[in-house]
Formats: C-alpha cells, structure tokens, sequence
C-alpha cells in the first residue's frame, strides 16, 4: 500500500477509521475529539503506532480553535461527525437545534475542506439522516460538498454485510475531489456473501424480533419497558454483552483496550464505527485513488 498516503480523524471517537487506514498502509496526521474517555482510549491504542500525533498539537480537543494552517498535508479526510442530532435516539433534531449544536459540526468539517481541499472525504452518519428533515438536511450536505468541487457517493452500509454479527446500518458518504480523474469509477463494496447460518444448525428461525417487557407491579425485576437489545436471560439471570463481546462485533481486534470504566467503554462502542465495513470502504478508496 502507498505509504504516502496520509489522512486526518475528525470526531475520532476511539479510533475506528485511525485503525482501519492505519492497517491499509495510512498514516494519521491529526485528529480532533472531544469527549475526554474517548481521548483516553484513543491514546492508549493508538500513542504505540503514531507517537508523533501526541507530541504535538495534532491531538485537538476543541475543532473550533484548530489552527488550520498548521494541519499537516494529507490525502483523506475521515469524520463519523456527531450523529445524535439525526438519530431517532436524539429525537431527529438536526442542523438548527439552539441547544444543541453538535449538528452544526459537519460546518467545521467544511471549514477543513475549503483549507485544504482534500483528494476525498469519507463521511459517516446514521442512516436516519438521509431523512432528515424530509431530506432536506441530506441535500444541504450534498449541496455544500459538491460545490466545493467534489463528487458525492453515499451509500446504507450495514456491519452484518461485513461478518458483523450485528445489523448496525450506517450512511457512508465518500465524495472525490473533482481533480481525480477516475473519480466516478468508485464503488461502494459488496457484501461478503452469507455461506452458514444457524438456522442450519438450530432448524427455522421463531421469534423474528425482541418484544417489549412488561411492568407488572411495583417491583423493578432488572429488566425495562424499552428494547432490550443488549440484554438477554442465561441461565435465569441477566445477562449483558460486555465490552470484550462488544469489540469483537465492532470489528475491533482482541488486543483493544479500554483504560475506562465498562460502562465508558460500552458507550464508546456504541458510538464507534462497525470496523470491517470502514475497511472494505476504505479499500475501495484506496484502489480508486492508487488508479489514477
């Protein structure tokens, strides 16, 4: 892999497209986050292969105090920029919430992209924003990227396309700039094909979904009225994935570590990108990019 290639990680959470790029050949120049636990975690995985990135101001905490000319030159410009705002979970707020303004971030990304203009920028956000608003929030992305000069692809990618054993669909948005030639020959990848499935172990699938738990009484039996997606009954008792099971399903290798509390740890997963799906992007945009 061409060892020139160079990227920066906006919104880096605990690193997931760091790790993917870094293991594609990249290297990371910068990287902006906030949020002080993922800072931590971020550090202690990634201090051994990037020493550099914090030694220096490389490490941002506040996107909108980045001295822009003192960013190093890089190829890639990667953010999975904050998605509450667009998410069912955050009520579907988008851009012009005045409480919150974790939407308007995707502005600061612009703010990158006039100084620098980048050969792509890969993007990722829940899948509910391409709805957003009646689609308005989407084409004001679209809009903004591609009349600074680059093309625009996105795409609903789920991590269970990618030997993921979760669905987790995300919206994948790589957008070229218009100065490479063969710019238009980029493809999203194609889900790995499904070859054994428990049903052939275990018979017909039954229950297709997980129900809502009842209140019966005043009594709290451990478990809520919400979705219980990460708990299950084993054995007659609770059972929660931990954050071990979490990285596996996110892609993450076993060596990852969390210096956090597990409670810290499962909130940065669920925040974090499903890994082998920013992979097998990130290898397409590398192929395209290597081509011209």
């Amino acid at each position: 892999m061409n060892q020139s290639l160079r990227f920066i990680d906006l919104f880096a959470g605990i690193g997931g497209f760091h790790l993917a790029l870094h293991d594609l050949g990249g290297e990371c120049v910068f990287v902006y986050e906030i949020d002080k636990y993922a800072r931590q975690t971020y550090e202690k995985n990634f201090f051994p292969m990037s020493p550099e990135l914090f030694a220096s101001e490389s490490f941002a905490l506040d996107v909108t105090q980045v001295d822009l000319g003192g960013v190093p030159d890089y190829n890639i410009l990667c953010a999975g920029f904050p998605c509450q705002p667009f998410s069912q979970a955050g009520y579907k707020r988008g851009f012009h919430e005045e409480k919150d303004n974790r939407g308007n971030m995707f502005f600061e990304i612009l703010k990158f992209v006039d100084a620098h203009k980048p050969d792509v920028l890969f993007l990722e956000n829940v899948r509910h924003l391409k709805n957003h608003d009646d689609g308005r929030t989407f084409k004001t992305i679209e809009e903004e990227i591609t009349k600074r000069g680059y093309s625009f692809n996105a795409k609903i990618v789920k991590a269970s396309d990618f030997n993921l054993p979760q669905h987790r669909p995300r919206l994948y948005m790589v957008c070229f700039n218009c100065r490479i030639k063969n710019r238009d020959e980029f493809k999203f990848p194609e889900p790995v094909p499904l070859n054994y499935f428990m049903t052939d172990v275990f018979g017909e699938p039954r229950n297709k979904s997980i129900g809502y738990t009842l209140r019966v009484g005043g009594k709290s039996s451990g478990l809520n009225d919400r979705r219980n997606w990460d708990t299950y009954m084993v054995n007659g008792k609770i059972r929660k994935i931990t954050s071990v099971e979490g990285k596996i399903m996110n892609g993450f290798p076993t060596d990852f570590q969390f210096p956090v509390s597990e409670t810290q740890a499962m909130k940065q997963l669920g925040n974090s990108v499903a890994e082998n799906a920013v992979r097998a992007t990130a290898e397409k945009i590398i192929k395209t990019l290597q081509a011209r």
